[in-house]
């Protein structure tokens, strides 16, 4: 069962990876320091947004519109979280 814990723990990492990832990288896009027209950037980039829509878009549609902000990323950081806490308190379930 500790390996059923490390595996959640590893896929929580590598998802919060991504969505750091995305978030970095649309600032980098909305600054013009990256741009979408070059082949390796735009594949990155729609490969990271078709990866992690499905988890933002509950979120979008539970958050209010704020305008140009979206805060969804930050909402699925602080989900991905509060499992990772829930799980490390609760550690011994998976001894």
């Amino acid at each position: 069962m500790q390996s059923l814990f490390q595996i959640l723990m590893l896929l929580l990492g590598v998802a919060r990876f991504f969505i750091f990832a995305h978030f970095i990288m649309s600032w980098l896009i909305s600054f013009q320091v990256l741009n979408v027209r070059q082949p390796f950037v735009s594949q990155v980039w729609y490969g990271l947004q078709r990866m992690l829509d499905p988890i933002y878009n509950p979120i979008r549609r539970v958050l209010p519109n704020m305008g140009g902000i979206d805060l969804s990323p930050i909402v699925a950081l602080l989900g991905i979280e509060v499992i990772r806490i829930v799980l490390m308190n609760n550690i011994a379930f998976f001894y």
